[in-house]
């Protein structure tokens, strides 16, 4: 779980030795295998009482580059990165409160805070973590912004009028992943009580039990260079009446595009056309793959399964060129794929029990083509389908 931060840590990191040791450090390999030469350079260079804490923020900085923009300065713990908002995704939630009065009632590090500030008219965060609140206000000085911060609990208000944003935790002690709305702490429900005259919205985690999830809520499930990241739950004004379920696919330049259930879903199911197409992860989750064929031309492949079919992929999609199929087995797809000379093989699974991993190892391919074989179930069939995928 990391390293155990306390307000005497983040008073040094903030200091100018403490800032000037953690540049330092940083410069080092950082690795599991360097571990022990890496603890002894920060005992050396600042002492025993801070050597953890500052050897953990290099090792947080170097680990957020990916996630987190301009945070080379920033201050993290460990679970707090784990959790914080990828900066993309955080500017695209933002804008939805442009404007706005806005109070984030978790704010956690702040990473939120940021995107927010940069965007809605004023701006205050909470939290019961003083470390963190520390952090906070470290992180918003030295990206340039402002925002009140106060310790509150955040299922007692402490401020009025303002849309509220609320990020609760969403894994237990041992770091597992609650998925159920009633373990999230602070739990959703509650936070619906408290806020229930209130514009709120609550991120979570893409996996969330959308069933337990009121009604009135817009629930939005979005993606990040292909990655699922995050769903938002979305409620009172700040939620689309026509809408429940919404997938937004986010490109790391921070474009995209977005579908909702308001789309038509007319989606048949055919046989294997030219084309397959997997779509993104948020269309998936958010339970938008009819919606997607039907806005594309697209059919599916099996009323059950998420693959589609078509003629002409979408635009900017990596889709799969279809060249030869026949039922499933590992001794026919062995068969059908020596007779193509295929020695480089991916392998998507959906709707049936195959490790790709493990196939691919007792496939024992020796060609010299590239493939992808498609492995699912239409009916009560197994099919392979082999593809060249290629980027449209």
């Amino acid at each position: 779980m990391g390293y155990s931060f306390d307000l005497a840590d983040v008073v040094f990191l903030r200091s100018a030795a403490g800032r000037e040791a953690v540049v330092e450090l940083s410069a080092l390999a950082l690795t599991s295998s360097t571990r022990l030469k890496d603890v002894a350079a920060a005992r050396k260079l600042v002492g025993e009482r801070f050597a953890a804490a500052a050897l953990e923020t290099a090792v947080l900085r170097r680990r957020a580059e990916s996630k987190l923009d301009d945070c080379a300065d920033w201050l993290f713990t460990d679970a707090a990165l784990q959790q914080a908002t990828a900066s993309v995704v955080a500017r695209h939630r933002a804008r939805r409160l442009a404007g706005r009065d806005v109070h984030d009632v978790t704010c956690s590090i702040g990473a939120d805070l940021v995107a927010l500030t940069a965007v809605a008219a004023r701006c205050a965060g909470s939290d019961l973590d003083r470390v963190r609140l520390s952090m906070a206000q470290h992180n918003l000085a030295v990206s340039g912004r402002s925002a009140v911060l106060a310790e509150a609990d955040a299922l007692r208000p402490v401020t009025r009028g303002t849309a509220v944003v609320a990020d609760p935790a969403r894994r237990d002690d041992a770091g597992r992943r609650r998925w159920n709305p009633a373990d999230l702490v602070p739990p959703l429900d509650d936070l619906l009580d408290v806020y229930a005259r209130r514009d709120l919205v609550v991120k979570s985690a893409p996996g969330l039990d959308f069933a337990a999830v009121p009604d009135t809520a817009e629930a939005e499930v979005v993606s990040l260079a292909g990655q699922v990241r995050e769903a938002a739950l979305w409620f009172g004004g700040l939620a689309d009446r026509e809408v429940r379920r919404r997938a937004t696919v986010l490109r790391p330049d921070g474009t995209g595009w977005t579908i909702t259930d308001a789309e038509p879903d007319d989606c048949p199911a055919v046989e294997v056309r030219q084309w397959i197409v997997d779509p993104d992860g948020a269309v998936v989750r958010a339970g938008l793959v009819r919606h997607y064929a039907a806005r594309h031309g697209l059919a599916q492949l099996d009323p059950h399964i998420a693959y589609l079919t078509g003629d002409e992929p979408p635009p900017g999609v990596r889709a799969f060129r279809v060249f030869d199929h026949g039922r499933y087995g590992e001794k026919s797809l062995r068969t059908l794929l020596r007779s193509h000379d295929v020695g480089r093989l991916e392998i998507l699974v959906r709707g049936l029990d195959v490790d790709p991993d493990e196939l691919r190892r007792r496939l024992k391919l020796k060609g010299t083509q590239d493939a992808t074989a498609v492995l699912t179930r239409v009916g009560d069939t197994a099919m392979a389908y082999l593809c060249h995928a290629e980027r449209v």
